[in-house]
Order: structure tokens, then C-alpha cells, then sequence
């Protein structure tokens, strides 16, 4: 199983992106989406996360500014950044707990990271 994340990039104070993370492989099932984040010298942090069924939870200082949100067919997860502020500048990587056949329990997965700078 491997999750490709994209969308990072340069953006000034106050614009927006959108991550794609996009998880290919054995596959059974998805169970929770969700997406971290990770400044230099910092630990990595929960951003938001999704399960199956569509319940969502947000880090406080991203409620409002991000929506995260998952296409079941594609096996993919997106986040939606917008107004976005110089403290969101950080590696942002995407994981999945991947069910790959009826007899697993799932293990999770992470993607490689993508680099999201904002400038102020």
C-alpha cells in the first residue's frame, strides 16, 4: 500500500490550497483518512481526520479555515486549506488505516509529505 500525496507549494498569507492524498495497492477497505502536520523542531500534530462514514474532526486553529474531505471510489483525501496563516507553514502528510483483505484489522499508513509554506 503506498498514500502519494500533492498540492504543496508557495502561497501568500490569506490564500488557499488544496492536498490531495491519493493511497494505491492491496486494498480491501479504508477505515480513517486523515491528515498531520510537522513544523521544524516540532512534533507531528493532528490537522484533521474522516472515517468511512463521514465524521470529521478538525485541530481547533484549523476549524473554519480548513475542510477535509474523501472520494471512497478513488481511495483518495483531500484538505482544503483556505485563509491561511504563516503558522500553517509545515510538511503536511496524509495517512490511512488500510483494511487489504476480510481476515486484516487494518494498519495505518502514511504519505511522504508535502511541503506547504505560507508567507506573510
Amino acid at each position: 500500500v503506498q498514500l502519494q500525496a500533492s498540492g504543496g507549494g508557495l502561497v501568500q498569507a490569506g490564500g488557499s490550497l488544496r492536498l490531495s492524498c491519493k493511497a494505491s495497492g492491496s486494498i480491501y477497505r479504508i477505515n480513517d483518512m486523515g491528515w498531520y502536520r510537522q513544523a521544524p523542531g516540532k512534533q507531528r500534530d493532528l490537522v484533521a481526520t474522516i472515517t468511512s462514514g463521514g465524521s470529521i474532526n478538525y485541530k481547533d486553529s484549523v476549524k473554519g479555515r480548513f475542510t477535509i474531505s474523501r472520494d471512497n471510489a478513488k481511495n483518495t483525501v483531500y484538505l482544503r486549506m483556505s485563509t491561511l496563516e504563516p503558522e500553517d507553514t509545515s510538511v503536511y502528510y496524509c495517512n490511512a488505516v488500510v483494511v487489504k483483505n476480510f481476515y486484516d484489522y487494518g494498519h495505518t499508513y502514511w504519505g511522504q509529505g508535502t511541503q506547504v509554506t505560507v508567507s506573510s
